[in-house]
């Protein structure tokens, strides 16, 4: 495992080989470390003594995958995962609230709500390929929507939204592996519900709340 921590930085960004924008790619190697799914080497967001973040090619087909990784050209021990075409998971704040935004980007806090009729931006990793498909590793700067959208499934307190109230549901333009939902909340809408997301036979996260007064 990584010596060192290292997040991150500008500077680590290579030009992406596949992509007809210009656009910039996450690094195969951090800190001399490297993850190998399949035998490829996979884009990396950090390394550290006792974690490695990296991001799955979204092309890989669902099933069980080897992963190993390699530091300094020694390769640790493989481990089998089974990946899913999607699987939705929400990202959590102090008080257990989903990390969202209003339309103009601001955090939605239990001081700074969202309210009944509002457009919120729902941000969460796992939704899987999408239409355009980045390269490998690309940082996108565009909008591109879940292929699987028709499998989404988002509930607030145990209740399905409907499908027309989902604006959006794709990649986070600017931000590699991030996805967000763009969600009209109902007008019948009581504080703070529990929002979850699936798509598919994956069972949804523990929930978490939507701050909404």
């Amino acid at each position: 495992m990584a010596r060192d921590e290292h997040k991150l930085l500008d500077a680590d960004l290579v030009k992406c080989t596949s992509s007809i924008l210009g656009a910039r790619c996450l690094p195969l190697e951090l800190n001399y470390v490297r993850v190998y799914v399949q035998d490829q080497p996979v884009p990396l967001l950090y390394v550290g003594p006792k974690q490695i973040n990296f991001l799955m090619p979204s092309l890989i087909p669902a099933g069980p995958v080897p992963v190993r990784v390699v530091t300094e050209g020694i390769t640790g021990p493989e481990i089998t995962v089974t990946l899913a075409d999607a699987a939705p998971a929400l990202f959590s704040m102090a008080g257990g609230y989903a990390i969202a935004t209003d339309v103009a980007g601001k955090l939605l806090t239990a001081d700074a709500p969202a309210h009944a009729g509002d457009i919120v931006v729902v941000y969460l990793t796992g939704l899987g390929r999408t239409s355009p498909n980045p390269a490998m590793g690309e940082i996108p700067s565009y909008a591109a929507s879940m292929v699987v959208y028709a499998s989404l499934k988002v509930t607030l307190n145990d209740v399905a939204v409907d499908p027309m109230l989902i604006k959006y549901a794709g990649l986070t333009p600017g931000s590699a592996g991030l996805y967000q939902i763009n969600l009209e909340l109902p007008k019948e809408i009581g504080n703070d519900p529990e929002i979850r997301v699936t798509a598919g036979n994956p069972a949804a996260q523990t929930g978490l709340k939507l701050p909404v007064r």
